[in-house]
């Protein structure tokens, strides 16, 4: 479960990237957050993951606060950043026995999932190369393997299916599900729409930091009964604003 309680994000002293934004994601839920770019979308992730901290409001993760309790916290969340580059001078193997000594995971354990998820990901023939070597695609699959090696409960993916090809975007979309149906929460940012509209239970539209709508598609449909797809009920949104 994650909870954002009016929470607003000043940079520069005077231009507002959040403004006044409240939204649950509840146990079971994959809600979308979608929104132009620039409209506060990774702010907005940054500060559910504790990266940067709110001028106001308050944010927590399993009714744990990010600000008073910062390492119980992201215990509980599992985190994809919009960009895969990072340490790049390890291996993908030295990564995840990286990430699972962080999230204390046991070695019987984790031996069996960097398994099974080299094998989801197609990246069995690729862990002992260095990070560096790797295609963008690829960065992206250690990444999220990265996180998944924890089953972490609360999953915040900001663009997570960019550059992954077509069988590694359908078996991450098929987890995101299962954690789902397994009465966990999964917040992602994306701007693919159709995906959204397949996979998400609830969205969240944001435009120059505030939230235009949070609900169902069925309820945004009922609001705009003319628009036949999430794409042109996106668009009538933003232009109202």
């Amino acid at each position: 479960m994650i909870e954002i309680k009016h929470v607003t994000k000043i940079f520069g002293g005077t231009k507002k990237a959040v403004d006044d934004l409240s939204l649950t994601i509840n146990d079971g839920e994959i809600v979308g957050f979608i929104g132009e770019n620039g409209a506060g979308k990774t702010t907005t992730i940054k500060m559910i993951t504790g990266i940067l901290n709110p001028d106001e409001g308050e944010i927590a993760i399993n009714h744990i606060s990010i600000a008073k309790e910062p390492l119980k916290a992201k215990k509980e969340i599992g985190f994809v950043p919009d960009q895969a580059d990072i340490f790049l001078r390890l291996k993908g193997i030295e990564y995840l026995n990286f990430m699972a000594d962080m999230y204390e995971v046991k070695q019987d354990m984790r031996l069996k999932r960097i398994q099974e998820l080299a094998g989801l990901f197609s990246m069995e023939n690729s862990l002992n190369d260095k990070i560096l070597s790797y295609s963008h695609g690829m960065r992206q699959k250690i990444v999220i393997m990265g996180v998944l090696i924890s089953d972490p409960r609360v999953w915040i993916l900001d663009e997570p299916l960019t550059g992954l090809d077509p069988q590694s975007a359908f078996r991450l979309k098929e987890r995101m599900k299962e954690h789902a149906q397994r009465g966990n929460s999964v917040f992602f940012s994306t701007h693919v729409l159709e995906v959204a509209e397949k996979l998400c239970d609830k969205v969240a539209i944001i435009h120059k930091g505030s939230i235009l709508f949070f609900g169902t598609l069925e309820a945004l449909q009922d609001q705009h009964p003319n628009c036949e797809s999430l794409e042109a009920l996106f668009l009538e949104v933003i232009q109202n604003a």
